[in-house]
């Protein structure tokens, strides 16, 4: 059956869709299967889709979009899952920004409301009229060994909402207006655009995330983000950057396997700087315990604890580690790295 759609998702990038597509009622629910939904409601908070160009669109009732299935575990947004079956006629809903659907199972009503229903109309399809799965366009495969000497620059933190984005972009800049070549990832989170599209705005020759390796998000794929990760890495080093920024999406102890990025022996030795975003100084502190533990290398700790002296007195007289503001004194902390780290 052929449809018109309203809105592409941005979870669908690599996928060169238009706004007729033809769709099957046999669907496979599987993590990336590309579909297409009518929109049942409408919201007043979260309800903006961004699309396959970055641009960000609010959803109407009655829309038809396409999406793809996966997985969110998100402390201040929705916890959802890919259904164990789906059929034509089923209701899932929109988990994040970049159509990333499925069965909302929790939600955090304070921050994003309830979450936008949707019903199924069935599997978008190839040229070849086979179901459309975003891992059959990835730009890049998971690795199990880095193959590149390109510095890298972690940029992790406490929960999500606690400035990692901004403080990678605020390197990318200073860096990049010193004349370096500098390349960005996003490597664990869920499918959307507007981290890596803000690293390029922001000076990034060249910005990916795991959409780019097929996956909308790493939340139930834990032992995958290191694959995705050096597959990144890897990647990204035929640019022959100077330095790689990898933004570690969510939290050091969320569900999208932070924390086994961080554990990896061999990513701790291709860290040239580790920047740990936190909300408050007990964070803070947990942040520099469990990266002793795992052996994992910290040198800056930014984010709102540093938004004023009383945060920044407690890490650097306590913690013993440098505290600095990365969205208001970017320059100030790439001129620390590159003095006092590379």
């Amino acid at each position: 059956m052929r449809i018109h759609v309203d809105k592409i998702s941005s979870s669908t990038k690599n996928i060169p869709l238009k706004h007729e597509v033809n769709i099957s009622k046999r669907i496979p629910s599987v993590d990336g299967t590309v579909v297409a939904v009518r929109v049942l409601e409408d919201k007043k908070i979260y309800n903006q889709l961004e699309l396959s160009n970055g641009r960000l669109s609010t959803i109407h009732l009655g829309d038809v979009i396409v999406v793809t299935l996966g997985n969110r575990r998100a402390l201040k947004g929705f916890v959802g899952k890919v259904p164990d079956a789906l059929k034509a006629g089923d209701i899932i809903n929109i988990l994040n920004l970049g159509g990333v659907a499925g069965q909302c199972t929790s939600a955090n009503l304070k921050e994003v409301g309830r979450p936008l229903k949707a019903e199924v109309l069935g599997v978008v399809l190839s040229k070849k009229r086979e179901p459309l799965n975003i891992k059959d366009y990835k730009m890049f495969s998971p690795a199990k060994k880095i193959r590149s000497d390109v510095p890298l620059i972690v940029v992790s933190g406490s929960c999500m909402n606690v400035g990692k984005t901004s403080v990678a972009s605020e390197i990318i800049k200073s860096a990049t207006r010193e004349g370096f070549k500098i390349c960005g990832a996003k490597v664990a989170g869920v499918a959307a655009l507007r981290d890596t599209l803000r690293m390029e705005d922001y000076g990034a020759i060249k910005a990916v995330s795991m959409i780019d390796a097929g996956y909308a998000s790493t939340a139930n794929h834990k032992s995958q983000t290191i694959g995705i990760t050096k597959g990144a890495i890897n990647y990204l080093s035929k640019e022959k950057p100077d330095y790689i920024i990898l933004e570690l999406g969510d939290g050091i102890f969320g569900e999208y396997g932070v924390m086994q990025i961080l554990e990896d022996k061999e990513l701790q030795e291709h860290m040239s700087a580790h920047i740990s975003c936190a909300g408050d100084p007990m964070s803070a502190a947990k942040i520099k315990e469990v990266c002793e533990k795992i052996g994992a290398p910290l040198h800056v700790i930014s984010g709102p604890v540093t938004d004023n002296s009383v945060g920044v007195s407690f890490i650097k007289k306590e913690l013993k580690v440098y505290a600095l503001n990365g969205l208001y004194e970017g320059g100030k902390l790439f001129s620390y790295l590159k003095k006092s780290i590379f």
